[in-house]
Parts: C-alpha cells; structure tokens; sequence
C-alpha cells in the first residue's frame, strides 16, 4: 500500500496530466491542487484537496484525514496566504482567509452532507477542522 505521500504525488501526475480529470477514488470529485509556500523551508508545497464552490470563492478544508493535527498546507497558507491554485487546465493565483466560526460550520456541513467521510473525519479528531476560503487574485 502506497504511503500518504506517494499517493498525492500520484494523484498530482494523474491531475496534470489529464487536464484535472481523475479516475479511481477521485473520479467525479472536484478536486484541485494547491501549491503554497513552506512556512519554514520556504519550498513550493503541491497538495491535492476536494473543495467545495461558494460564489466566486473555493472552499477548503483542513481535515487530514481526521488526523490530530492540521496539514501542512494549512500552516503555510497562515504564514504565506498567497497561494497557486490548479482547478481542471486553469492555474491561478489566490489568497487565503480562514472562515469565522459561523462560515465553518455551515460549509462544513454542508461538505460532509455531500461528502460523508467529511462527518468521519471530524469524530476521528478533537480538534475542530479549519475551513479556508481561497479568493482568486488578478
């Protein structure tokens, strides 16, 4: 079984080299790739996440999978909140901004409605999952 890594590294050559389509677990989510900047090493960081549309703004969540802590892209996106966004053939930039409490509890829930494994993820951890809206930027 490949590990969390190899399987986003996968994923990512499966979406860049198709156009953004993806066949297996994927297929049919919407999916996108986020490169943000490394909060300590300053490195370009690629992760692939399902993300939700809310008007002109995309919708994302740091759930790991349930894990105890927030991925890295989330503290990145904290210390660096301009980011590059892959959505299908299209890359652009974006700017992140977490959701208050009332924003993060309804998009979240509405994603686990969609999504159940989202509604699995919050009961695998205590901490409460962060929702991040990424602005698309000019």
């Amino acid at each position: 079984m490949p590990s969390w890594k190899e399987m986003n590294t996968l994923t990512i050559k499966e979406f860049r080299d198709n156009g953004g389509k993806l066949g297996g677990h994927f297929e049919g989510a919407p999916l996108l790739l986020l490169t943000t900047k490394g909060a300590k090493t300053g490195n370009a960081h690629t992760a692939p996440l399902m993300y939700l549309s809310e008007g002109d703004r995309l919708v994302i969540f740091a759930s790991m999978a349930g894990a105890p802590q927030n991925p890295d892209w989330y503290h990145n996106l904290l210390a660096e909140p301009t980011a590059t966004v892959e959505v299908g053939p299209e890359t652009f930039s974006v700017k992140a901004t977490v959701a208050n409490k009332e924003e993060r509890d309804r998009l979240y829930s509405k994603q686990a409605g969609i999504y159940p494994q989202f509604a699995e993820y919050e009961t695998k951890t205590t901490r409460k999952i962060p929702v991040v809206f990424l602005n698309r930027q000019n």
